[in-house]
C-alpha cells in the first residue's frame, strides 16, 4: 500500500519526510513555499504515522522500501529530499541504497550515528491517555503536561489528535507499534557505507543532536557534506526558525 502524501506545485520533485511522531501536515506552510519556488512538493506520511498504512513492522529498511515504492508509483526517477530527524535518517539510508534516484539531500538535525532511545517521557505521556473514557482535547493536554513540560512539544503532538467520530478522539500515529519498536529509531548507518552526492546537514544551534565531534562521522559517510547551523533554534529548527531554514534549503537545492 502506498504512503499518504500531500502533493502541490509543479517542477522538480521534492520529497519532505517528517520526524518521529510527526506527519505531512507539520510541513504545510513550508511545503507551500517550496511549491512557489518551482518544486513539485510531496510531503509524506511515513508508515505508522499520519494517514499512511498502520503496520506491526517498523524499521528503516521497510521505510526505505516504502519510499522507493512511492517514487516508482508516482514515476519519480530523480528526486530531492528534505528529511527531519527520523525522516533525515530514512533519507540517509535511502541515499545509500538508491543513490541513482537522489539529486540533492537535506538532512535536518540528525546524524548518521546511533542514538539511544530518548523519547521515554513523551511515550509515557502518550500512553497515559485512555481514549475509552472519551477525553476532550483539553483533557489530553492536561495529561500530557504532567509528562511533557515543553509547550511546543505538546502542541506538536496534539496535532496528531483527530475525531474518529463525534465525541471520540484518537491519535493518528500507531502508538502501540511505535512504543514497541522505539529502539529501531536510533539505528546507525552501516559502517563503511558512503554516498558521494550533494548533501546539506542543518542543525539547530541550540540542539545537541549533531555535535561538533559528529562531523567526522558525517564526512566519512557523506564526503561532500556541507554542515550549517540554523540560529535560534533547537531540534525543530524548521518550525523555530522557518525563515532561515527555507533560505538555506532553497539556496542549496537551487544552486
Amino acid at each position: 500500500m502506498s504512503l499518504y502524501s500531500r502533493i502541490e506545485g509543479s517542477g522538480k520533485p521534492l520529497l519532505i519526510i517528517h520526524g518521529f511522531l510527526g506527519m505531512s501536515d507539520n510541513w504545510k506552510t513550508l511545503g507551500g513555499q517550496y511549491a512557489e519556488r518551482g518544486f513539485e512538493v510531496h510531503a509524506l506520511d511515513m508508515r505508522n504515522h499520519g494517514r499512511s498504512l498502520q503496520s506491526d513492522e517498523f524499521n528503516y529498511d521497510l521505510m526505505v522500501q516504502d519510499l522507493y515504492d512511492y517514487c516508482k508509483e508516482h514515476n519519480l526517477e530523480k528526486v530531492d529530499i528534505i528529511g527531519h530527524s527520523m525522516g533525515g535518517k530514512i533519507s540517509m539510508f535511502f541515499a545509500m541504497t538508491h543513490p541513482e534516484m537522489l539529486e540533492k539531500l537535506v538532512v535536518a538535525d540528525i546524524g548518521p550515528k546511533y542514538y539511544r532511545p530518548h523519547h521515554q517521557d513523551i511515550l509515557a505521556g502518550l500512553n497515559a491517555i485512555d481514549f475509552s473514557v472519551k477525553p476532550s482535547r483539553s483533557d489530553v493536554e492536561e495529561i500530557l503536561q504532567q509528562y511533557i513540560p515543553d509547550f511546543g512539544t505538546r502542541q506538536f503532538l496534539m496535532k496528531n489528535l483527530y475525531w474518529v467520530e463525534q465525541g471520540q478522539l484518537a491519535f493518528r500515529f500507531n502508538l502501540k507499534v511505535l512504543t514497541e519498536k522505539i529502539d529501531n529509531i536510533g539505528t546507525a548507518l552501516p559502517e563503511g557505507s558512503v554516498y558521494d552526492g550533494s548533501v546539506l546537514f542543518l542543525r539547530g544551534d541550540r540542539s545537541d543532536y549533531i555535535k561538533d565531534q559528529d562531523f567526522e562521522t558525517i564526512h566519512n559517510h557523506f564526503p561532500k557534506a556541507i554542515i550549517k547551523d540554523i540560529k535560534n533554534s533547537g531540534h525543530w529548527l524548521h518550525a523555530e526558525n522557518p525563515k532561515d531554514f527555507v533560505a538555506e534549503t532553497l539556496a542549496f537545492l537551487t544552486a
